[in-house]
């Protein structure tokens, strides 16, 4: 299993599952390997060169997909900066490191990691041996470690303070990892699978549990709100589970357990978000909002306080939605979908469409977009 195919774009389909084979490897297989670029400052062909430097045009969104390019993008204006190719797959997820520097980008059987204010498109970084997909990519929160899970069924830490960056720790999930997220407390990672489970790994006391299983169902996008009080998790049937953890004045938030957090007292709401496939639920940075996004051509905004619907996002010809972003006062979010267009809309009540990314943009569906706020997105 790896993304699922959107129906309307055949192509895609074609892609998708070419890149699902395991040639040969054995799943969960410790054979991570680093290779650093051996010329950074390579010339580049004329098509996978930027015009300028992200860091001098304060590119801060990146989008990738099906046609095996990352694009960056100034947010506030809409304009193509530079194209980066990703040959061997699709690209699944991408991000953006703490610091801005670097952004990861995984796909089948590669981690690359780019400098983000080099004009060159050579990764800085380049993890081979990976088995399968890899689904989710994430940074701790001062850039030291990232995390991975994928295909093979394991959640991977990687150390990123040595050059000779190697895999330091593995969680064996036991199915397909779709999605991984770090609690704010830098101490556990939530992750949702394609049996239907959402798992916590504690990094520090390597203790695991199972805090939720829909039968039948596969997990596709897990996520913890910035407070660290609420998670989310949605499932390929488009249901919605969401839990809110009371807040203690006693309790210091980076002292909180999602595992202690998990009582049998604790309510977890179930919200039937959409009728098609769920692909994807995030936190708005405020925690005021939770997005969810289908293959219904959609996505929907939620109060979190009392999980109530308040608007939808879709246009004519949008097709199914990949990922989304929000701007920092979430007052803005973009999305990424199947018609290979990125949107900015406005948010929350009566949801507008700021502006389109495709002036020379993608040619095959967006699945994946990377965003770090830096600048207005309206001016």
């Amino acid at each position: 299993m790896s993304l699922p195919v959107d129906p309307s774009n055949t192509t895609s389909a074609a892609v998708t599952i070419m890149s699902s084979k395991t040639n040969g490897e054995r799943v969960g297989e410790k054979v991570e390997k680093v290779e650093t670029s051996p010329n950074p400052m390579a010339t580049a062909p004329a098509d996978e060169s930027r015009e300028s430097s992200p860091a001098e045009d304060e590119v801060i969104l990146a989008t990738a997909g099906y046609d095996h390019c990352i694009k960056f993008w100034t947010a506030h204006t809409g304009k193509c900066m530079g194209t980066l190719q990703h040959p061997d797959s699709q690209v699944n997820a991408m991000e953006i490191s703490p610091d801005g520097q670097l952004l990861a980008a995984c796909g089948y059987q590669h981690i690359r990691m780019f400098d983000v204010h080099n004009t060159k498109p050579n990764p800085v970084v380049n993890f081979e041996g990976v088995s399968k997909n890899v689904m989710a990519v994430g940074f701790q929160e001062e850039g030291r470690w990232m995390y991975t899970g994928g295909e093979d069924g394991t959640v991977k830490i990687w150390d990123l303070r040595m050059r000779n960056l190697q895999c330091q720790r593995i969680f064996q999930a036991g199915n397909i990892v779709n999605s991984v997220k770090l609690h704010p407390n830098q101490q556990e990672v939530l992750v949702g699978d394609a049996a239907g489970n959402v798992h916590v790994w504690n990094l520090s006391s390597e203790n695991h549990q199972s805090i939720l299983h829909e039968k039948d169902s596969s997990i596709q996008s897990v996520d913890i709100d910035a407070a660290g009080n609420m998670i989310a998790a949605i499932t390929n049937k488009g249901t919605c589970y969401m839990s809110a953890f009371p807040n203690s004045a006693t309790t210091a938030t980076e002292d909180w357990t999602l595992n202690q957090m998990f009582k049998p007292e604790t309510k977890t709401n179930k919200i039937n978000a959409h009728k098609k496939y769920g692909l994807k639920c995030k936190f708005s940075p405020d925690s005021k909002f939770l997005v969810t996004t289908s293959a219904d051509h959609t996505a929907k905004l939620w109060d979190t306080s009392n999980q109530e619907y308040i608007s939808e996002m879709t246009v004519e010809g949008q097709r199914w939605v990949w990922d989304v972003a929000f701007s920092a006062d979430s007052q803005y979010m973009f999305t990424a979908s199947s018609d290979g267009v990125a949107r900015l809309w406005s948010i929350p009540d009566k949801p507008e469409v700021k502006r389109t990314y495709k002036e020379n943009g993608h040619t095959k569906a967006v699945t994946c977009l990377a965003f770090r706020d830096g600048t207005s997105m309206v001016k």
